[in-house]
């Protein structure tokens, strides 16, 4: 699967496109809002994007986790990781997608 990588760049360049602000603007708008999530997740606040994911801080305690080079036990100390959910309308775009994908393809028939 060979897709594209969505960068800054390119979600300004889209603000710019659709909504008609300057792309220094633009550039702005989209700094502002991930620093916006950024700040709420390091917070350890969820940040809910309707129609979209939930991300969240979720504390992991210590365990014991095994060195797969050396099969040696060694703690792992506890830490805080961020999740990531998709929502369900999210989930049925990519299905969607992945089903429309599939019906593009021609099944290909060995010659007889």
């Amino acid at each position: 699967m060979a897709g594209k990588t969505v960068t800054r760049a390119d979600l300004a360049e889209s603000v710019f496109r659709k909504v008609g602000l300057s792309r220094t603007e633009s550039a702005e708008l989209v700094e502002t809002v991930i620093d916006e999530i950024c700040n709420a997740i390091v917070r350890g606040e969820s940040v809910k994007l309707s129609s979209f994911a939930t991300f969240q801080v979720r504390s992991k305690n210590e365990r014991i986790g095994r060195n797969p080079k050396t099969g040696e036990e060694v703690p792992i100390s506890p830490r805080r990781v961020m999740t990531f959910k998709a929502s369900n309308v999210l989930k049925q775009r990519i299905l969607r997608a992945h089903i429309a994908r599939k019906a593009k393809q021609k099944p290909v028939n060995p010659a007889a």
